[in-house]
């Protein structure tokens, strides 16, 4: 991922590249997620029994987030401090770009990595 988003990374405004670093998994795998799964020897059948067929996941410098389905609730997987104060409280981001357009309430997932 650190080379992927080489060109896409920046720290010092976090929200800036996030459409870019959005993974997605809606019925047909990311090539991302597939190039790093062949890498450590993880077949495409492998994946689909191991995630979910609808799964977004948010890369961000200090946070990274997922939704498991279309209506589904996003919970942070990580979270860190900035090194200094990010302004982005009035900024449309890829993630709440998504939950804008909600038209059902959010439905609660739990995802866990076996």
């Amino acid at each position: 991922l650190a080379e992927h988003y080489k060109h896409h990374w920046f720290p010092e405004k976090p929200f800036k590249g996030s459409g870019y670093r959005c993974i997605r998994i809606n019925h047909k795998m990311d090539p991302i997620i597939s190039k790093a799964a062949s890498q450590i020897g993880l077949s495409l059948p492998q994946l689909y029994q191991l995630l979910p067929s609808e799964l977004t996941l948010w890369v961000d410098p200090y946070e990274v987030s997922y939704r498991i389905g279309e209506d589904g609730s996003i919970c942070v997987l990580y979270e860190a401090t900035a090194a200094k104060p990010v302004s982005s409280y009035g900024m449309l981001t890829c993630k709440n770009q998504m939950m804008l357009g909600r038209t059902s309430p959010s439905k609660n997932y739990i995802m866990t990595v076996s």
